[in-house]
């Protein structure tokens, strides 16, 4: 199963995913690459499907359909298990174990651990290593789940909504920590969130899901680049005929000032304003916009991937 990109330089692949529980459809038709070295946002409404995704690629859930690889090999292997680590929404802990006696449970089942890094993350909260991990606030125990994530020093870190339980200083210190870690290290990070403005800075590639399905995906400056922000005076019901050769992925009006992100097909020429969306009215636009073409750039694409090449 191969789509001519080598397994070196890409830490993810999706081949046509699903999951189906007795509900329904989790996932569907789900086909994506995520290249190495990438920090990558997974967003979506909640039931979307991230938390699904995430827990195929970290070996805790068997996809229904299809096939994923991480670094080229199935996450059931030890080659995967040895080279990611998965924070999961609940961060599940030994409560009854110290914090110190958590490290030394991830130095002992991680040969490459690195004590120093995850003591490092710890410290760095006041967190005592002699305190019970049952006695500790939630943004505690969220640290001591990051330091043992960094600890075993993975190459792909798999990060389920990992910081909804903390306050924006640490949010904003451990988002520094792991941004410093993906720089030193070249680590691959696909991080589930519902902080948009949170990713602006952070991510350079995306990875939207709506309904079980993928929406976008793809290098940030190459979706930004596709897309325009219109915005202009009504002259009648509907968007100006201008915009009609261009694919509108979500209008918006307001008395007769109208709003529209478009998939530009040329230059987008006419007697109203346009620039390049932010990254959170990309998503956002999207988001709203269930009916929207999907999109998946050239770095994201798969062999056998039906969706829409930018």
């Amino acid at each position: 199963m191969s789509d001519g990109q080598g397994a070196g330089d890409t830490a993810l692949q999706a081949y046509g995913v699903g999951v189906r529980y007795r509900r329904g459809w989790a996932l569907r038709n789900c086909s994506f690459r995520l290249p190495a070295g990438r920090i990558c946002g997974l967003v979506g409404p909640n039931g979307a499907g991230k938390t699904t995704l995430l827990g195929i690629a970290a070996n805790v859930l068997e996809p229904t359909e299809g096939a994923l690889r991480v670094f080229g090999a199935a996450p059931d292997s030890a080659e995967a298990g040895r080279r990611t680590a998965f924070l999961a929404q609940e961060k599940p802990l030994y409560r009854r174990f110290t914090v110190a006696e958590t490290l030394r449970l991830g130095r002992e089942l991680n040969p490459g651990w690195d004590q120093r890094a995850a003591e490092a993350v710890v410290r760095a909260g006041n967190v005592p290593l002699d305190a019970k991990v049952g006695t500790l606030s939630g943004g505690q125990r969220t640290r001591v789940a990051f330091a043992l994530a960094f600890g075993k020093r993975p190459d792909l870190l798999l990060l389920d909504e990992p910081m909804s339980d903390l306050d924006p200083v640490v949010r904003h210190e451990l988002m520094g920590t792991l941004m410093a870690e993906a720089a030193e290290r070249g680590t691959t990070v696909l991080m589930s969130t519902h902080v948009l403005a949170e990713l602006e800075n952070v991510c350079d590639y995306l990875v939207v899901i709506a309904s079980g399905t993928l929406r976008l995906a793809g290098d940030v400056d190459e979706l930004l680049a596709v897309h325009r922000l219109v915005t202009g005076v009504r002259e009648g019901e509907g968007l100006p005929a201008g915009l009609a050769q261009h694919t509108v992925v979500e209008a918006r009006a307001t008395g007769r000032q109208f709003t529209a992100l478009v998939r530009s097909d040329g230059p987008v020429t006419g007697p109203w304003e346009t620039a390049t969306p932010t990254m959170e009215e990309l998503l956002l636009a999207h988001l709203r916009s269930a009916e929207a073409p999907a999109l998946i750039t050239p770095t994201a694409q798969v062999h056998g991937s039906r969706a829409v090449a930018a």
